[in-house]
């Protein structure tokens, strides 16, 4: 095992206790300097509590203890924790987006030169701060209009400024690109390499094996145990987190196909895809694979209206039908849940109940009015088909889960009776159970005559669903191939369907 340095953080026996809920019961955890110590779990597990608790968002219970350097301590609030060297990076970067980054790394505290703010200084030192980390950014750039990595890296930056020696990072890769995830890994381990200790929360389990040397594993808020990244496997990470083992997460029954449902010809939009085809039956599951940038989502984004296309044509049911929007699209039964369902596919701060029905208020309206009982009974009846786990249908999509906000998404295209539901990272951002019920409610689709198309670029899973792959690199498809073919005496040949997505043909 990797000899690390000195312990900078333990917490022991933390319990944190909610209304009717026992968050956390007897959790500890440390790191320590030159660590990058992973902490997974499902949803609900605890993990963000913990680091609530460790960032001074939350009080622990009493008798809970926490150490920093070796002395006992209270962290209150996150004052008091960023004074104490802990600091935290977020899927959603906490920064001031319509300042510029040296405004955000001198917020609430800009020097001043006399009567006037010193901003020689705040620039100056923002980019020495910045150039620590090996990232070149203009200081007076406004902080909405760097991309989520940037951003990442000035809230990186601002922590080495004020010393930060333990930084959490919470599902830090959710919304960035496998170049951008290549760059925050080599900082990450800059930082490990000077000292730092990680903590690093993910539900991917290949980042937690790629950079992590250590895993504490947290079920139902308690400890289940700490052991070497080195010492265990996918198979075995998973079981201690939910008792299920990886094979077993994509058996799915898949029914005989049945007629097609869907046809693709010859789609085409200039410098993004061409010429592509395809066909995807009732009772399917056909996969779109490729790397960033091979033209997948905008295909189906064409396909389904959001975009234009140059030339083609879409079938449905056999017949020809001509879809220039989205609500075109969803009149001829296609349903498109985006990668990025918090920008694009939910209403945030708007209640389940809204979201549901979004998409098919006419159904429910007579002149213009909406019948307010179908409305709620609609959602009561998705809530409890496909188990979506609020406590109020008037509770904001915001409060939900990764996977529950999901399922909402799910529950508003089968309130709209769709024939083809387009899956484009089904499961990005939420944990192994979550992936568990997400794939058996496919099989729940399936089983009702509903086609699936998935694009992933986990092949893991894309391999693991599909009954069909086609795969694209730079807006064509190479190759389609059937399951006998990609998964040859039910071993799935990775290096095949990577060769292919690099546009290699053998």
């Amino acid at each position: 095992m990797e000899a690390f340095g000195n312990e900078l953080v333990r917490l022991e026996n933390i319990s944190k206790t909610f209304p009717g809920v026992k968050a956390l019961k007897n959790v500890k955890f440390s790191v320590h300097a030159g660590e990058i110590h992973a902490l997974v779990g499902e949803n609900g597990a605890g993990k963000s509590t913990l680091i609530k608790v460790l960032t001074g968002a939350h009080m622990a219970d009493p008798g809970g203890e926490i150490y920093i350097n070796g002395k006992k301590t209270e962290i209150p609030n996150p004052a008091s924790a960023m004074a104490q060297g802990i600091g935290a990076v977020y899927q959603d970067v906490m920064t001031a987006p319509h300042l510029s980054v040296g405004e955000n790394f001198f917020l609430g505290k800009l020097p001043k030169k006399g009567c006037f703010i010193d901003w020689a200084r705040v620039n100056r030192e923002t980019r020495e701060s910045m150039k620590q980390i090996g990232v070149d950014i203009n200081p007076t750039t406004l902080v909405k209009n760097l991309s989520v990595a940037a951003q990442e890296m000035v809230a990186i930056g601002k922590m080495v400024r004020e010393r930060a020696k333990v930084i959490i990072f919470d599902e830090p890769t959710a919304l960035l690109t496998n170049e951008e995830v290549g760059q925050l890994f080599a900082l990450i381990r800059r930082l490990k390499s000077e000292g730092c200790g990680i903590i690093y929360i993910s539900h991917r389990m290949e980042e937690i094996f790629s950079l992590c040397d250590t895993v504490t594993v947290l079920k139902d808020g308690e400890y289940v145990d700490t052991v070497p990244v080195s010492s265990v496997d996918e198979n075995g990470l998973i079981a201690m987190m939910v008792g299920r083992k990886l094979e077993d997460m994509y058996s799915i029954q898949h029914p005989e196909p049945g007629d097609v449902v869907l046809e693709v010809r010859n789609m085409t939009r200039a410098g993004v895809f061409k010429d592509v085809s395809f066909k995807v039956r009732k009772g399917e599951i056909f996969g779109l694979y490729g790397l960033v940038g091979a033209g997948r989502t905008e295909t189906l984004r064409a396909i389904t209206g959001a975009d234009p296309f140059d030339e083609g044509s879409v079938f449905i049911d056999g017949k020809k039908v001509s879809i220039r929007n989205p609500k075109t699209s969803i009149k001829s039964g296609l349903a498109f849940l985006t990668e990025d369902r918090k920008r694009q596919g939910l209403a945030m701060n708007l209640s389940v109940n809204f979201n549901v029905n979004i998409a098919s208020y006419d159904l429910i309206s007579k002149s213009g009015f909406i019948n307010l009982s179908k409305e709620k009974n609609r959602t009561q009846k998705y809530v409890k088909e496909i188990r979506i786990k609020t406590p109020t249908i008037n509770q904001k999509a915001s409060n939900l889960s990764g996977g529950n906000q999901q399922k909402v998404i799910i529950g508003r295209w089968l309130a709209c009776s769709s024939k083809v539901f387009i899956f484009d990272e089904p499961t990005v951002g939420v944990d192994v159970g979550a992936k568990v019920e997400i794939y058996h409610l496919f099989e729940q689709l399936l089983k009702q005559g509903a086609a699936i198309i998935v694009i992933s670029s986990y092949l893991p899973e894309v391999m693991g669903l599909s009954d069909r792959i086609a795969v694209m690199s730079e807006g064509r498809i190479m190759r389609e191939l059937s399951r006998s073919e990609f998964a040859k005496d039910g071993v799935m040949n990775e290096e095949m369907m990577v060769r292919l997505a690099s546009g290699i043909v053998d």
